[in-house]
């Protein structure tokens, strides 16, 4: 039996820890949809089609990932695309409260929907795409944490900032 799984985020910009999310994923499901969040009250860094390319640059390779875009609702999502699984990446414990109240509110609006919390490696358990930003606008060392394509976009995003 075909299992797909949804891995949705903002992904602004997308990390290593994300990416090591997405392998560990592709390991235990059939398809995995890494599904970019365009939400519109956030001002996100990226453009929804900036992070959709630069997430397929560092996928290429992965014969079972599939990359698509959505903005509203997860489940809303999930039922359009026939999908049940979730997975989200759980950092450290003071992820697991917060991440419990989506997994429950998701399943009271999508009862067919289940979560499945996949820890990083070690080296990325601090990681965030926030923390990413914030040391890249300060001008700190930002280039072990993302890819160097995606290193390169947001040294490009912070210098047309800086203009």
């Amino acid at each position: 039996m075909k299992r797909v799984a949804v891995y949705p985020g903002s992904f602004d910009p997308v990390t290593n820890g994300h990416l090591d999310i997405i392998r560990r994923a592709c390991g235990i499901f059939s398809e995995v949809v890494v599904a970019v969040l365009h939400n519109r009250t956030k001002k996100a860094l990226f453009s929804p089609d900036e992070r959709l390319e630069l997430i397929r640059a560092n996928l290429k390779g992965l014969k079972n990932v599939r990359v698509d875009s959505f903005s509203g609702l997860l489940v809303d999502y999930m039922k359009k695309n026939n999908i049940s699984v979730a997975i989200r990446g759980l950092r450290a414990v003071s992820d697991l409260e917060y991440e419990f109240q989506i997994a429950h509110t998701n399943r009271s609006l999508y009862n067919k929907m289940e979560t499945v919390f996949l820890m990083p490696s070690d080296k990325y358990v601090y990681l965030s795409s926030s923390m990413v930003r914030e040391v890249a606008s300060f001008g700190g060392k930002f280039t072990a944490f993302i890819p160097r394509n995606v290193a390169r976009a947001l040294a490009r995003k912070n210098r047309e900032k800086a203009v």
